[in-house]
């Protein structure tokens, strides 16, 4: 399913968190309806940054790029960098996603790829810290996805409302209860 470069037991138990996650949440709730398919034809790639170094993360996101760029979508339609020891703080993330969009311009991705952004204590704009619809884009760690522009469009072209994902989504999360939330988001919890 994925690769692990740094400390492989860690690394495993990480990706096996980010998984469950993956299954339960994202894919257990809808939340995203084209993540099944290449869960189910194993076309995920899961890397884990055991580092702690901003500048040797943003490497581990260009290689994870250029990776992208070696493998056909068959293969390898999407990779989710997890950066467990580093970006602790919702706002450092968040700044450090201009580093990280930084990137993907400078290697020339731009209309290549996107980043889609995860994180334990994911805010939106506008939201307050407990809002229900900041859960949409809480994950156990936090998560850089790399989505292929191309694959998303063709996608998107036949997904009818693709529009209301967003406000569906909120809706979903609305509707859990105080048990649900703490089944499915249990390191908001410890």
């Amino acid at each position: 399913m994925g690769v692990c470069k740094y400390g492989e037991t860690m690394s495993t138990q990480i990706i096996e968190q980010v998984e469950t996650w993956l299954d339960s949440v994202v894919i257990g709730l809808n939340l995203c309806p084209f993540a099944s398919k290449p869960k189910r034809l194993k076309q995920i790639h899961f890397d884990v940054y055991n580092g702690q170094d901003d500048k040797e993360l943003l490497q581990s996101l260009y290689d994870a790029m250029v990776e992208l760029d070696t493998l056909p979508a068959e293969k390898r339609e999407t990779t989710l960098l997890i950066a467990p020891n580093l970006l602790q703080e919702f706002a450092d993330y968040n700044q450090f996603l201009d580093d990280a969009q930084w990137v993907l311009e400078r290697g020339g991705w731009e209309g290549i790829y996107q980043i889609a952004s995860f994180h334990p204590h994911y805010q939106f704009a506008g939201t307050a810290q407990g809002d229900s619809e900041n859960l949409t884009n809480c994950a156990p760690y936090p998560i850089f996805h790399l989505i292929r522009e191309e694959s998303l469009a063709d996608i998107l072209e036949k997904f009818p409302h693709a529009e209301d994902i967003p406000n569906t989504n909120i809706l979903r999360m609305d509707a859990l209860s105080e048990q649900e939330k703490r089944t499915l988001f249990p390191y908001l919890y410890h």
